[in-house]
């Protein structure tokens, strides 16, 4: 089994690399700078950031400073709850190009359903056939409101950004989304909090019996379901290891085993809960 890292088909006959570096709670320049140069030089050529993370300008610098061609780097950003509106959309979309220092986005994402995302959709839609993002997509959206967009909008988000992890594992809107040819992206992939899988004793069980880590058995079962994981890691040899998932492979026993860790349990908030979003949309960033 070879260790490149796969680029999955997007339904506007574009690639997303399956496997990216996340930057959420990365509050400073050295570490998300070192971050993204450890994933890069590891062979990661996918990064994800939001306005709402702080960090896009160290993120540009970062990607820069690599030597990289930037076509040769998926760049997703995401679009802020406080910011709605079609003007207010284009307007925080160029805001995120000029903290990034880039001319286009690879991928550009409404992060919650807080309240407008529709009129938002349309004017990120105008920006894609503008060819200023080549991708264009949702993050923690449920089926109500993906279909709220699929209805109102004239092109299909390619992805939903979603939490996922053993411990809420998302089958049902994994299912629907597949159904309607949208990729699943998961964050928070090895959960967090209490809902930290990698201290797990199945997951565990089966790191020992592959000779990798808890984070690479976990990683390895969303690559395995067909998602895209954005795991965050401020730490080189993390960054490495997160990558190397590609040599080896699950069976049917193994997927089912964790199958059965499902819980329900969220890590983040829920977008059902209007209360959050709407207060979520009085916040204009992490710091």
């Amino acid at each position: 089994m070879h260790n490149d890292i796969p680029a999955l088909p997007l339904n506007n006959g574009n690639r997303i690399p399956q496997l990216g570096l996340g930057v959420f709670q990365v509050d400073n320049a050295e570490d998300t700078k070192n971050a993204i140069k450890w994933a890069l030089a590891a062979g990661y050529r996918h990064i994800d950031t939001a306005a709402y993370y702080g960090n896009e300008q160290w993120v540009g610098e970062a990607i820069r400073e690599s030597g990289l061609k930037r076509e040769d780097v998926f760049v997703t950003s995401k679009l802020w709850n406080s910011e709605r509106g079609y003007d207010e959309t284009k307007a925080a979309f160029q805001a995120t190009l000029d903290r990034l220092g880039f001319d286009y986005l690879d991928m550009f994402l409404i992060h919650w359903p807080a309240p407008g995302y529709v009129d938002s959709w349309k004017a990120m839609e105008d920006l894609y056939k503008e060819g200023k993002i080549k991708n264009i997509g949702v993050s923690n959206f449920n089926q109500k409101q993906m279909d709220e967009i699929l209805k109102a909008g004239t092109v299909k988000p390619v992805v939903d950004q979603i939490e996922t992890h053993p411990y809420f594992q998302q089958d049902e809107m994994h299912a629907y989304l597949e159904s309607k040819g949208i990729l699943h992206e998961a964050w928070s992939p090895l959960g967090g909090g209490n809902n930290n899988a990698l201290s797990d004793p199945v997951i565990n069980e089966l790191a020992a019996a592959h000779d990798v880590s808890a984070a690479q058995i976990i990683l390895r079962w969303h690559v395995q379901r067909e998602e895209i994981v954005i795991p965050k890691s401020i730490h080189e040899a993390r960054v490495q290891q997160n990558r190397d998932i590609f040599a080896f492979g699950l069976n049917q026993d193994e997927m089912r085993a964790i199958a059965n860790l499902d819980a329900g349990k969220r890590v983040g908030p829920d977008p059902d809960d209007a209360a959050w979003l709407k207060k979520s949309q009085t916040y204009s960033s992490r710091k």
